[in-house]
């Protein structure tokens, strides 16, 4: 019975868990409801009703552009942006690390989005006719996002729902009352805060009516209300615009129309110009029309009437800026109105000023846009500096002040995917000089963008600078690889590279094309960096390996493509190495029906700054590559497939060896990703037989009947029962089915892991390559690495040692070797930057294999089965990712544990110590239905994470004490600050540089504080001073811990921004 027994509560380790484990995730009281957006959005709305607002769910980030987005709003005095989302979420962007996110109660999408002038509220519109009161609060010194009220128009008891559906809100500039344009026509008016109702100022459409001349009122003037406008100069009078083309400038004091226009077409929108003496209307045909405002002059005709891209049908004109400027004449910027029959497709915004006209393509849709203008209303002209157009799939700011209106480069809401998301590599402590080289780099292929400083600058970002600077690498299906700063709140793009030009493919037919049809009307220009189609699939990447002391990096691809490429501070003619390597060993029988590799481009070819390869692998069969690793130090990079695995030398441009890990009867494997047989035959005979295996088994389980044997156990088991049950017993075991070997894609290579352990004997320890496959075979390869002397000239010799294969023949997840102190192996090279300390090689090695269903530790060189954790069989779950954390302690600075950070197939993260295997603490992170949110989660080195909660957007989680990044910012109030609008390169202010998007100072997002302690050479090694500083504070604002949240570290230094690989 001893072993069913479980070591009893130990105090001191729950204490030490809570020194080194706490689950960040989520917002701090969103709308002070305690759930995700995430959750919403593939949960729906809970109910609410018995929620309290002190609720609190640890804080982190969201990196990317919002999925969805449906409304756009900016506040000219606050300087802030605001995004609505379809899930009923808003979002706040002011400065570089200022962000603010809210969730209405209801699950509706979010129509339109008002700032109360000079106020920091806001005012929301969603499909269900409700409006919500939103405020930024101080508390604690730090701003937050909170509903205030909501408040649904309604009309008389038997009135039709048009009666009361809002179409137009309008905050009137004394900031105490909406205005309400709704379908009926009729204009109703609310007080704030409150939302009362004020039935005396309600403008119906039969007061409009008798007020008008006898002409226009036989006509059906009266529709939706399109258009409310605030007179620029009087705040008594308010302009109404009808969708059948009336247009009324009515007197709040007198209620009384003070003058009319009436136009042939529907109307779209309305601009009323700064000095209050024209309006421009914008039409259904396509059409815009001048309208003059005078008191004498009742219904006069318009000044001019224009369709910019006709004389063709051309689609409506949904909205207009008319924006007079200083010197020259005034911007006309309009979203729409192209030629139906040609450019009917297209998602344009036009500007015109001085006789320059753009269209600028975009290509996703418009969901809405606005220009900058001069915030002070007394100003005499608009003077607009910046166009910000929010697209269905990103943001694009054009800077209006510099010749040619070039983009602005994004500090934030970058659009991820761009190109879809394939892959993601995290890399922690970035030294300082491959830091500066990547931005170098990155820089040069930014000069397409304008030195306009970012014009979205409200509020103040509170957060410290980052303590070390961390790389998130995605890879993508045109084959790109980006490199975002991961270092605080904001996700940047540094860099990008494109591995298209080592292959033929169609790219530069298409450029051409493009190219030739720059010159034609309309004068097309396309901006944004949103690109959904692929050239070819088969460039998509895979697997992405960087080596940050080297430089060396790896790059996989879907058509069995592995290059290895270095860092070149400068463009170069290159020609590309290319080794064909045949993972089938020309083995008999085997045919590939699967896609065709790619073509390299033959010759030399000119490769811009930055990483440039030097060497293809092509895989054969060109399956996709599965598992990727790269050894710096011995210049070394492994690579596996379906097929097998393989080991390449890149220093001498050398195959090393190839294993063949192709079962006989596996033949979906030999058909690919892409192609389109599927044998559905087969995979029914395999569930069939799995099926008849289990009620096979389950009847020989079964017992014939009760025996005097079983009776005697019933009673030792019921006198056992009495003196065992205030003992804490295991969970009852899962019985799991052993898999066959002729399952599908046992070969399927899934991790490999490069090592210098004992692996033949106790005596010497060598270099070694271990790989992983799907039928829970571990492959043990020992190498010879010629010394540095001799690398160049002496080959690397390769021999298989070891071969484990797992019971249940689970798939290999995860590999890794503990040195004789029980932590895992180095990385390369960072022992000889004495960056770690050496491994201890005096004591015996230990082998640690994690498989889908258990964790096994076994001793080396023997390989003998030592302890094990059996997760599937306890808790019915899978492994999915598994990665190794380093956990600091929130009191003590110099301690910290590694451990293993472990995703299941449910969705939950786990934290299993080693080499022990104890389950420390588990949390429910992401939802077990999200198949690609699970797929898409990376690891980092110090205990956070990332996954994709949408196609564009990284949740950030944390579990770590140590490690928390967080927004924590401060919105003035309008009154208190006066701001000036920003620079460009052609005025005084400062001009963005290469550093600008993230400096190798690495300072905080959003301001110039004084930076903090960098890595002068490689890694942070000395903030003793300012942990011991956060220490302190911690220990004087925590109390205890059950009062305690992780909301105070944001404070200090160490834990604000900031992870590892």
């Amino acid at each position: 019975m001893r072993r069913f027994l479980r070591t009893g509560h130990d105090p001191a380790r729950e204490r030490l868990k809570r020194d080194l484990f706490h689950f960040n995730k989520g917002r701090e009281e969103w709308s002070r409801c305690p759930w995700t957006l995430k959750e919403v959005r593939r949960w729906g709305m809970p109910n609410l009703c018995s929620r309290k607002d002190s609720s609190r769910i640890g804080e982190t980030v969201e990196h990317g552009f919002p999925h969805q987005p449906s409304a756009l709003g900016y506040s000219p005095s606050l300087r802030i942006l605001a995004i609505g989302i379809r899930s009923g979420a808003v979002k706040l962007y002011g400065a570089p690390g200022v962000e603010f996110m809210g969730l209405h109660k209801e699950n509706n999408a979010v129509l339109q989005i008002h700032f109360l002038p000079g106020q920091c509220q806001l005012v929301t519109l969603l499909d269900d006719n409700s409006l919500h009161l939103w405020s930024l609060n101080v508390k604690g010194g730090v701003s937050e996002l909170q509903e205030e009220e909501s408040f649904t128009l309604r009309g008389p008891p038997g009135a039709a729902p048009s009666a009361t559906q809002i179409t137009e809100i309008l905050p009137h500039s004394s900031g105490k009352l909406l205005y309400l344009g709704t379908e009926s026509g009729s204009v109703f008016a609310v007080q704030l805060p409150g939302f009362r109702m004020l039935d005396d100022r309600t403008i119906s459409s039969d007061a409009v009516l008798q007020w008008l001349p006898e002409e226009a009122r036989h006509r059906r003037v009266f529709e939706m209300v399109e258009a409310l406008q605030e007179h620029p100069r009087d705040p008594n009078q308010i302009l109404i615009g009808y969708g059948r083309g009336l247009i009324v400038i009515w007197d709040l004091r007198g209620s009384r129309v003070l003058s009319h226009f009436l136009s042939s077409q529907q109307l779209e929108n309305v601009s009323w110009q700064r000095d209050g003496c024209l309006i421009v209307t914008c039409h259904s045909d396509g059409s815009h029309c001048q309208w003059p405002v005078s008191s004498d002059a009742q219904n006069p005709e318009p000044l001019r009437s224009s369709i910019p891209y006709g004389p063709f049908p051309c689609k409506a004109i949904t909205k207009i800026f008319w924006l007079t400027t200083r010197q020259g004449l005034p911007f006309t910027i309009f979203q729409g109105g192209m030629p139906r029959a040609s450019y009917g497709d297209r998602h344009c915004i036009s500007v015109v000023h001085n006789g320059q006209q753009t269209a600028f393509d975009f290509t996703s849709r418009v969901i809405d846009f606005t220009v900058l203008t001069d915030a002070d209303p007394a100003a005499a002209f608009d003077d607009p500096y910046a166009l910000v157009v929010l697209a269905e799939e990103e943001l694009v700011v054009i800077d209006l002040q510099t010749p040619g209106w070039p983009p602005v480069q994004l500090p934030y809401l970058a659009s991820l995917h761009c190109s879809a998301i394939t892959c993601s590599h995290h890399v922690s402590n970035i030294p300082l000089k491959l830091w500066e080289r990547v931005i170098a780099a990155g820089s040069r292929q930014n000069s397409h963008f304008s030195t306009m400083e970012w014009p979205i600058d409200g509020g103040t970002s509170l957060a410290p600078p980052p303590p070390q600077r961390d790389l998130l690498l995605t890879g993508h299906e045109d084959g790109t690889v980006r490199f975002w700063d991961a270092s605080g709140v904001c996700l940047r793009l540094l860099y990008r590279l494109s591995t298209v030009k080592v292959f033929l493919t169609d790219t530069d037919l298409s450029e051409n094309l493009s190219a030739q049809g720059e010159d034609e009307w309309p004068p097309l220009r396309k901006v944004g960096s949103f690109d959904p189609y692929s050239d070819d699939p088969r460039l998509g990447i895979q697997k992405i390996f960087l080596c940050k002391y080297s430089g060396y990096l790896a790059v996989a691809g879907t058509a069995g493509q592995v290059l290895v490429l270095e860092l070149n501070d400068e463009a170069a003619e290159l020609a590309v190495d290319q080794v064909e390597v045949d993972l089938l060993q020309d083995q008999e029988g085997y045919r590939w029906k699967g896609h065709e590799r790619l073509a390299a481009r033959p010759g030399p070819v000119c490769f811009e700054a930055g990483f440039q390869p030097f060497v293809l692998v092509q895989c054969q069969p060109p399956a996709v590559v599965t598992s990727l690793a790269l050894h710096s130090e011995w210049r070394l990079v492994a690579f596996g497939t379906s097929h097998g695995f393989g080991l390449f030398d890149h220093q001498q441009r050398r195959q090393v060896f190839v294993k063949c890990t192709l079962h006989p009867s596996d033949q979906l494997a030999l058909e690919g990703p892409l192609s389109r047989v599927k044998s559905l035959k087969k995979s029914l005979r395999q569930s069939f037989r799995r099926m008849r295996r289990s009620r096979v088994s389950s009847h020989k389980r079964r017992p014939g009947g009760p025996t005097g044997e079983a009776q005697a156990q019933a009673v030792n088991t019921k006198a056992e029962r009495t003196g065992l049950q205030n003992m804490e017993l295991a969970p009852v075991q899962r019985k799991i089915e052993a898999r066959s070997a002729e399952d599908s894609f046992t070969g399927f290579v899934r991790t490999l892991y490069f090592a210098d352990t004992y692996l033949r004997d106790s005596s010497r320890h060598c270099p070694s390559l271990w790989a992983g496959t799907n039928g829970g075979t571990v492959y043990a390869f020992s190498l010879r690495v010629p010394p540095a002397e001799r690398r160049a000239d002496e080959p690397v010799r390769a021999e298989q040692a070891k071969e484990i294969q797992l019971m249940h023949r689970a798939p290999v997840v995860g590999i890794l070797v503990l040195d004789g102190h029980n932590v895992p192996l180095p990385e390369p090279l960072e022992v000889a930057h004495d960056l770690s300390k050496s491994p201890d090689m005096q004591g015996s090695h230990q082998l640690l294999v994690v498989s889908e269903e258990q964790f096994k530790v076994f001793t080396l060189p023997k390989v003998s089965a030592k302890l094990k954790l059996k997760l599937t069989a306890l808790e019915g779950s899978r492994v999915r990712r598994v990665a190794v954390a380093h956990f600091g302690s929130c009191r003590a600075e110099d301690y910290g544990e590694h451990h293993l950070a472990v995703l299941t197939n449910l969705g939950d993260i786990q934290v299993v110590s080693m080499p022990l295997l104890k389950p420390q603490v588990r949390y429910s992170c992401i939802r077990r239905e999200d198949v690609s949110g699970i797929a898409s989660c990376v690891f980092t080195k110090y205990g956070q994470g990332f996954y994709l909660i949408s196609p564009s957007e990284f949740e950030r989680f944390s579990l770590s004490t140590k490690w928390l990044v967080e927004p924590r910012c401060l919105v003035d109030s309008p009154k208190a600050k006066s701001r000036s609008r920003p620079s460009n390169g052609n005025g005084t202010g400062p001009k963005r540089t290469s550093g600008q998007v993230r400096n190798s100072r690495s300072q905080s997002d959003g301001d110039e504080k004084k930076p903090g302690p960098v890595m002068e050479h490689a890694l942070l090694s000395d903030a003793s001073g300012v942990l011991k500083e956060i220490q302190s504070t911690l220990e004087g604002d925590r109390g205890s811990y059950d009062n305690w949240h992780p909301h105070h570290v944001a404070v200090g230094y160490r834990l604000s921004n900031g992870e590892a690989e």
